[in-house]
């Protein structure tokens, strides 16, 4: 019997967002790529991408050989668990999606394996390429055909281009059942992969939770001036320090941080010793949580940037590779080290909520990386001083904006 196996993988710049899913099916016995699949989705999210991606591999599969055994891999533990049967279906965009994933084969005959993204690299290149074909409004297919792949033609493709021969395949005892006539309820499904019930969704286990603060006030605040790592390191105003002790109030008041994360800037120690204290916690300095370094134009106004500098801020404001005035740091430099910590930190808090006490850039960078959104949306966010946001990051790698700039609690 033909032994495959399946790699899919599935994307969404946004989740929701532009989506995309990537297979290839493989020879068992020489990992030979023998079929390629990839297509852009249009607005997803990435669960939906990620199943539509194992359904065109099998589907793939299947054209080569309806009476193989299929042995799945992939990096999403959500599908593999909820195909194994280990996990319930609760979504109903997924729901149809994986009946009818498991109608291409015969239960019995496919196996499912979670494996680490960095093993996934053939799906998730495919389905990034879709991604990007599909932004550009492009037309795209993987390089390689099947043809190429397997070295043999598509039987769907040569039909479809053959004159004189139609498109649709015989009736037969091989044909693949609808997922109508082969699953027609989700009693169906949980009987064909031993599934109890359908109930809540999957427990991947409490997010780690970041809250995000902004500093409160200094006297550079109110007049709106950069004030980067590399200017002044001014210190809270008296304004500042109140709109801290508010922040504080709030918080205890929810009893939720387990933490207390901070920039390594004055402005933002203060604003979190003020909060810690109230909380009866440490503070913990994370040097990655600093704001950006803003060269020669650190205590200056917008304006008088503008005036000074107009070549360099108008490539500032272009691109995100182009720095400040003087040696100043890139918002996509910024966007790395941002990453950076952001990983480092929902390792080392897996799971718990915690507050971090940083500046406008890092916070609008990591609310951006969760969304998907470009690197202009930078400038379209507002984020007032000793405002609150949050952002949870999942145990699947997905991450959720649950809050952007509530200053309630300084009314």
């Amino acid at each position: 019997m033909t032994e495959f196996v399946v790699e899919a993988d599935g994307g969404s710049r946004g989740n929701p967002g532009p989506a995309g899913y990537g297979a290839v099916v493989l020879d068992a016995a020489t990992g030979q790529a023998l079929a390629e699949r990839a297509e852009f989705l249009g607005v997803a999210t990435n669960n939906v991408a990620e199943y539509r991606g194992l359904l065109a591999g099998l589907r793939a599969a299947r054209a080569l050989d309806p009476d193989a055994t299929v042995h799945v891999r992939m990096d999403s533990k959500l599908v593999v668990e909820q195909m194994s049967g280990r996990w319930k279906i609760k979504h109903p965009d997924m729901k149809p999606l994986a009946m009818e994933a498991a109608a291409v084969f015969p239960p019995s005959r496919v196996t499912y394996e979670w494996i680490p993204r960095a093993r996934n690299k053939h799906a998730d290149r495919l389905a990034n390429e879709a991604m990007d074909a599909g932004l550009r409004g492009e037309q795209w297919s993987p390089a390689e055909s099947t043809a190429d792949l397997a070295g043999a033609p598509d039987a769907e493709a040569s039909a479809a281009e053959a004159p004189g021969t139609s498109t649709e395949a015989p009736s037969t005892s091989t044909e693949a059942p609808s997922a109508e006539a082969a699953l027609k309820s989700d009693a169906d499904l949980r009987a064909a992969r031993n599934v109890a019930s359908v109930g809540p969704p999957p427990d991947l286990g409490p997010p780690a939770t970041f809250v995000l603060l902004r500093h409160g006030e200094t006297p550079l605040t109110p007049q709106k001036r950069f004030s980067g790592s590399g200017g002044s390191d001014p210190s809270l105003s008296g304004a500042g320090r109140h709109q801290a002790e508010r922040v504080a109030a709030v918080l205890a008041a929810r009893g939720t941080i387990q933490a207390v994360v901070t920039s390594p800037l004055a402005r933002c120690r203060e604003t979190a010793g003020i909060v810690a204290a109230r909380l009866g916690l440490d503070v913990t300095v994370e040097d990655g949580l600093r704001e950006t370094d803003f060269g020669a134009w650190e205590g200056l106004t917008f304006a008088e940037v503008r005036a000074r500098h107009p070549e360099d801020m108008d490539a500032w404001l272009a691109s995100p590779d182009a720095a400040p005035t003087g040696g100043g740091e890139s918002f996509a430099a910024v966007t790395r080290r941002t990453a950076a910590t952001r990983d480092a930190l929902t390792a080392t808090y897996a799971g718990r909520t915690v507050l971090l006490v940083t500046h406008v850039t890092p916070i609008k960078t990591l609310v951006r990386l969760a969304l998907g959104a470009p690197p202009e949306s930078l400038f379209r966010m507002e984020l007032s001083a000793a405002s609150l946001s949050a952002v949870a990051y999942y145990g699947d790698g997905n991450a959720s904006v649950r809050l952007l700039n509530d200053t309630s609690h300084l009314r």
